[in-house]
Parts: C-alpha cells; structure tokens; sequence
C-alpha cells in the first residue's frame, strides 16, 4: 500500500511539466549561471595604446600585453596629432576600449639613459593607466594586471642590463576617481527595483484576479480588455516612477552619486525601461495561472538573469559567447549600461541611441504580444 502512495506521488510529478521544470530544470540552469557568470576574473580586455614613441620598449610591453589572456590590443595611436584628438570619453562610451595606455615620448631613450629620474617629476619614461572606474572592481583588476605586466618587463631589463630601472605607471580613474561602490550598484538597483515591482507585482496582481474569478466579471463589462489592462498597471507604474525619484535623491544626497548627465534622458531612459517591465509583467500573467506560478516564472526568468547577466554585478564581456548573446534579449542589459552613460558618465543622447533604440523596440513587441495573449486568454 505505501508503495502504492509512492507511486501515484511519482506519477502526480511526472504528469506536471511545470514541477518537473523546477524541480530537475531549474537546478541545471542556476549550476550553469552560477558556474560561467560569476567569475572575478577578466579576460580578453580591450585596450587602447598611444605610443607616440613607438620604440623598442613600447613595442615589448604592448607585445606582452597582446600575448597575455587578459588583454587584447582593439585600437594603436602613433602619432601626436592622433593622440591628441583622442577623446577619452569616445573611447569608453563607444566601447572602443576598456582600458588606455599612454606612453611618454622618446620612451625607450628616456627610460635607458635616465634610470634614476624615472617615475619622478623632471623627467623619465612615463606610462599612463587610463581606466573607467564606474566598476571600481573591474578597473581595479585591469589596472593591476598591467602594472603586473610593466613591473615583469622592469625585471627583464634588469637581468639584462643590472640597472636598477623603475617604471611607476601613472594610473587615472575616469567617472569615479574616489573608486565609490555606489557607482556601480546604484544602475543596477534601479533595473532590478523596476523589474521586481513592474513584472514580478504586475503579474501576480492580473493572476490573482483570475484566480479569484473576478476577471471575468472585469471582461463582461462594458470597458475594454486594453483598459482593463491600462487600470491594472497605473498603480505600478505610479509607484515606478516614485521609485526613480527617491533612487535618485538618496544617491545624490546619501550616497553622493552625482547625475553628470541630463535629468531629463535619465527620466526618459527610466519610463520607457518601465513600459518594457510592465509589459514583461502582463505576457507573464497571460501564461501563468496561479500566483506562485507567476512568482516563479518571474523569479526564473527576470530575477535570476537581472542580477547575473545583465552586467549589474560581474562584467558580461568576462562571459561565454552564449550567455553573452543571452544577455542581448535582457532589458536591463541596455537599461543599466544607459544609465551608467547618462548618470556617472555625463553622456548625452547620442551615446545612447543604441540602448534607447533596443528599449523601444522591445517595449513595442512585448505591448503588442501581452495585449494580443491577454484578450486570446481571457476575452
């Protein structure tokens, strides 16, 4: 008889896609994330290089940067003019480079025939470490490893020549020169705030009124689906936008994370990011009917990607090709990398064309599959 019991338990699971998902699925995908996605390293870092000198020595130190796993040289400059038409700015919100390194002139000549006044003021061969510091970790780690790769070239030179040369890099935060976490945090919770009160709220909300059998009597009455829908967002998306204001007060004036850019592409960035995760929130309950099937799907599908892969904790170049492109489908990908370009970096509206176009786009398709699934569900 208990095996009985055990087997109708067995069979009750089997039969249920949505227990089996969880159960044997969820485990296999969370091993997967955790496994690729959390990672402190940094790989395959795009570098730039002003080597107006082009010498011997510059040429050995970019060489060893190429060679190593940890950087990759996307851009070289020679000469001054070039150089001095580089805009920093265009390098790092353009994504050109994650990382500038600037040689002094007359590198090698000042470096073998001036040892003692290297890294000193008055003269010396020089080297400059220009990094984005709105990730105060990652630009940490990058800077570190070239300085590693400079001080192991110092230690050649000194084995061949038994001169005590010393190359201290000059390193420079760009954005968030006091290397503030909150720089970096702050995106990344106003994405993951709007994502849980927008879809995860929205969902259980329309779910739980289907539950309760009280949709139906919202369909049969004179007002349409499309405003049945608009009513049931209106509070969440009131509260949204409560949300943005009070983030932003306590990072100015708490936190002391300073809005460099335009409060008015902040907020517009903001609503349409808004608009994307109320949609979001209406397609899931289309599908969902209960409410702790809602919380899950919201959890697996929005939560769990929200925090891994949408750069709000670990760097999504430092990934695999698959969750890479993963991470494209993801609106807080695009939502959080605006953010940061508008609100730390200062940028302005052209430098976010990219990640406006994709928001639009994607609360554009979302509107139009959540309203068509609802009234197919529910009318």
């Amino acid at each position: 008889m208990f095996l009985s019991f055990v087997k109708k338990e067995f069979l009750h699971i089997f039969r249920d896609p949505r227990t089996m998902l969880i159960t044997l699925g969820m485990p296999v995908v969370q091993i997967i994330l955790f496994g690729f996605a959390i990672t402190t390293e940094v790989k395959n870092v795009r570098v730039a290089v002003f080597d107006p000198s082009n010498d011997i020595s510059t040429q050995r130190i970019i060489n060893r940067m190429q060679a190593s796993e940890y950087f990759d040289i996307s851009q070289m400059i020679h000469t001054v003019e070039t150089g001095r038409a580089l805009s920093l700015h265009s390098v790092f919100s353009e994504g050109k480079a994650d990382l500038v390194v600037v040689f002094s002139d007359r590198f090698d000549e000042n470096l073998m025939h001036a040892p003692s006044l290297v890294g000193r003021a008055g003269g010396g061969a020089a080297i400059q470490l220009i990094s984005d510091a709105t990730d105060p970790n990652q630009a940490t780690l990058l800077t570190g490893y070239a300085s590693n790769i400079i001080a192991d070239y110092q230690q050649e030179l000194f084995r061949e020549h038994r001169i005590p040369f010393v190359i201290e890099p000059e390193i420079q935060m760009l954005y968030n020169p006091q290397m503030k976490s909150a720089y970096n945090f702050v995106p990344g919770v106003m994405g993951l705030i709007l994502t849980l009160i927008c879809a995860m709220m929205t969902s259980i909300a329309i779910v739980r009124e289907k539950e309760t059998g009280t949709m139906e009597v919202l369909l049969v009455s004179p007002v349409k689906p499309v405003f049945i829908i608009l009513a049931k967002v209106a509070p969440y998306f009131t509260l949204s936008v409560v949300n943005i204001v009070s983030i932003l007060l306590l990072s100015v004036f708490v936190l002391d994370v300073p809005v460099s850019g335009s409060m008015i592409l902040l907020s517009a960035i903001s609503l349409v990011f808004i608009i994307v995760a109320l949609a979001l929130g209406i397609l899931i309950s289309s599908v969902a009917t209960t409410q702790v099937t809602a919380m899950l799907v919201s959890g697996m599908l929005l939560m769990m990607p929200v925090m891994l892969l949408s750069g709000m904790i670990f760097p999504i170049e430092n990934m695999p090709a698959i969750l890479q492109w993963i991470s494209n489908i993801i609106p807080a990908r695009w939502f959080i990398a605006a953010v940061r370009k508008v609100m730390i970096e200062g940028l302005d509206v052209s430098h976010v064309i990219r990640e406006l176009s994709i928001l639009a786009s994607m609360a554009v398709f979302l509107i139009a599959v959540s309203v068509k699934k609802f009234k197919v569900r529910l009318v």
